[in-house]
């Protein structure tokens, strides 16, 4: 992979951040003004559903076959169920520690799944083996949390 592709993606994924922390934080607000995590996480995914409604139909994707639907698997179902117990979770504790000590644990629990995930091949994964600086990484991400904290 060239050095731009890389930085180009690497921005992809630093805008990605971004919007995490701009979802948790309207949540976090809706939340309290609806005073109810679940309805802000509700009316959360209702919004994302409508929007990737419009991706789709702007991007005219053609309907998956049903032939796909059969061959996935059971487990490749479950990414919505996850997500929400990232949106009730991050809701209600951002206004508790506040954005970055939640983005940081966040992220400490997103490079040790990440880490054992690689390792083992999970989901289809490819598998990238744990390594001395993989686990310094993810233990220099541990720290940070401390240091994010005050």
């Amino acid at each position: 992979m060239t050095t731009l592709r890389f930085l180009l993606l690497a921005l992809l994924a630093v805008a990605a951040g971004v919007s995490f922390v701009v979802q948790a934080s309207v949540n976090a607000k809706l939340r309290a003004d609806l005073a109810s995590p679940s309805w802000a996480a509700f009316w959360s995914y209702a919004g994302g559903t409508v929007t990737m409604a419009v991706v789709l139909l702007v991007t005219r994707t053609p309907w998956v076959a049903s032939t796909a639907f059969a061959k996935s698997a059971w487990w490749g179902w479950t990414g919505g169920f996850f997500g929400a117990v990232y949106i009730m979770i991050s809701i209600v504790l951002l206004p508790r520690l506040g954005a970055a000590t939640v983005v940081a644990l966040i992220v400490v629990g997103q490079m040790l799944a990440s880490v054992a995930f690689d390792n083992a091949g999970a989901f289809g994964l490819p598998r990238h083996s744990i390594d001395v600086p993989r686990v310094a990484g993810a233990l220099l991400l541990v720290a940070g949390v401390f240091l994010i904290r005050r």
